[in-house]
């Protein structure tokens, strides 16, 4: 048994480096203050790139991005105000002044400072001295009078305490004004981290996001601040990584892009087989969609062990499927590719039964959902069986939302959702397992990988079920070969996309469980 799970663990790890560097091309880093702060010091200091020459480039993207939305609502002469700390994000947004009063078509730009100009940073104090060449108003008492473009560049990152004094009022008063809001790096106010809003923040319409991708632009409720955030390259790139890579990423290309490939003379054993126990009495529905997303995700055959009531119900739904209303027998496990667990399971001693024999009989990868993670809280003696067996190189994959997240932890839903990744992170590293972390914003976490951030979905996916598909398309793909954690952060993206393709169709009021089913094709074609 050693021997095979060695030999298994080589060639997952094979797959994996394969898998990984297929999928760098399709993913965008997402940074914390202190990552980007690092990598912007290695640019300066390692390779040599002067800070004002990423300034520059950092005012260039900006003005830019504001020629484009110009170009799209109509150009003329517009009159424009930009915020100003004594930072380096204001010293970005004095190199904008400049960059705009020098346009050919005219700009009205005035600078409104904020701060005590004796503590500015040394780059600051250069652009205000540069600026003082050209025509640019500059001044700290409120102007009064509309603006058609206000450029917010007060803080941009590194913000880690509430927002108090002068700067409150500030931000209070930028949010009342009317006109087209920008924000240079980071809307002020918004923990570029977690996406907290720091006492108060600007609601912007635009925020041009430097280098890489902030967490906090894409987190609740800082990606509602956000508006369309837009990441510009300013010469500051991988090389800075050094030994390193960011702790989180997010998937941005095409569904079709990241799925296992096709074998063109396979059969339907070639694409994985999964043993998914789901639907106890009066809850055949979850095994329903459980079973057609594992199908949709591209799994070749589909076996439900279920109670002899939903037998009808399923053969109906899902043709396609096997059925299986005994006990599972040991030698049910010599057939499947895949265990999967939990989908309208129940918690009562059936329900115990046929988890406890996908433990004890079975060393095959499970997936792990619902009720069989609330017979997880409830019987520490299956939690150990998981740590135990993850150890010795099963693969696991659990996919909590934050209740369930809470129970497996023993903490209450409040504190996870102060702290939603490290306590994913946590959990991961403690069951040696992959952690779907499901909410608004899903994480993907395992020990010694980066944090898989989904941004897809909406609001219509908050539905009865909808985990259940969720649960069958990451089965799916584990079926077929890709590792736990890349099988569960696609599925996650590809769910979301295909709620998205939902919403497109049906609007998020009157979506189901059953639409995400139907979308999937439509998301995955080539």
């Amino acid at each position: 048994m050693t021997l095979y799970i060695a030999a298994k663990g080589l060639v997952r790890g094979l797959f994996e480096q394969s898998f990984l560097l297929l999928g760098e091309a399709f993913m965008e880093y997402l940074l914390t203050a202190k990552e980007m702060q690092g990598y912007d010091r290695a640019t300066i200091e390692r390779i040599g790139i002067p800070d004002l020459v990423l300034m520059e480039r950092a005012a260039l993207a900006v003005y830019e991005e504001i020629l484009k939305v110009l170009g799209m609502t109509g150009f003329g002469r517009k009159k424009v105000l930009i915020l100003t700390g004594c930072g380096n994000n204001g010293a970005d947004g004095l190199a904008l002044a400049r960059l705009l009063a020098e346009h050919g078509q005219g700009f009205e730009v005035d600078v409104l400072l904020c701060g005590n100009p004796d503590k500015a940073t040394k780059a600051w104090k250069i652009q205000c001295e540069i600026l003082k060449h050209f025509p640019v108003r500059t001044g700290s008492k409120y102007p009064e009078g509309e603006y058609d473009i206000l450029i917010d560049a007060l803080f941009g990152v590194g913000l880690s305490r509430d927002v108090t004094g002068e700067y409150r009022e500030l931000i209070c008063w930028l949010q009342e004004r009317k006109g087209f809001k920008v924000a240079v790096d980071m809307p002020s106010g918004i923990h570029s981290d977690t996406g907290k809003v720091m006492g108060c923040a600007v609601k912007v319409d635009l925020t041009v996001c430097f280098a890489f991708g902030k967490r906090g632009l894409y987190a609740y409720p800082g990606c509602e601040y956000a508006g369309k955030v837009v990441v510009k390259n300013i010469g500051i790139g991988e090389q800075a990584f050094g030994d390193t890579r960011p702790g989180m990423f997010r998937y941005t290309e095409k569904p079709a892009e990241l799925l296992p490939d096709r074998c063109k003379h396979g059969n339907k054993g070639t694409f994985g087989k999964v043993l998914l126990a789901a639907g106890n009495r009066n809850m055949a529905g979850a095994a329903v969609l459980a079973a057609q997303g594992c199908y949709r995700a591209g799994a070749g055959m589909v076996k439900v062990l279920t109670r002899e009531c939903n037998r009808v119900i399923l053969q109906t739904a899902v043709p396609e499927a096997l059925l299986c209303t005994e006990d599972p027998a040991e030698e049910t496990y010599e057939w499947p590719s895949v265990l999967t667990i939990g989908p309208g399971l129940g918690t009562d001693q059936w329900a115990y039964d046929v988890f406890s024999s996908f433990l004890k009989d079975s060393d095959l990868p499970m997936v792990i959902d619902a009720d069989g993670l609330n017979l997880l809280s409830k019987y520490q003696e299956l939690m150990e069986l998981v740590r135990m067996q993850a150890d010795a190189g099963r693969m696991f994959l659990l996919t909590p939302h934050i209740g369930e997240l809470a129970r497996l932890c023993g903490m209450g839903i409040d504190q996870v959702k102060e702290e939603p990744v490290e306590t994913a992170l946590r959990l991961a590293e403690n069951l040696n397992c992959v952690i779907v972390s499901k909410d608004a914003r899903t994480y993907v976490c395992q020990s010694g990988k980066p944090v898989c951030m989904n941004t897809t979905g909406n609001s219509g996916m908050a539905v009865a079920g909808s985990g259940d598909v969720l649960t069958g398309i990451i089965a799916g793909l584990l079926a077929q070969g890709m590792p736990p954690f890349e099988a569960a952060g696609v599925g996650v993206y590809l769910h979301g996309k295909a709620g998205e393709q939902a919403a497109s169709e049906l609007g998020e009021h009157g979506m189901m469980a059953g639409d995400l089913v139907k979308a999937i094709t439509k998301v995955c074609k080539k």
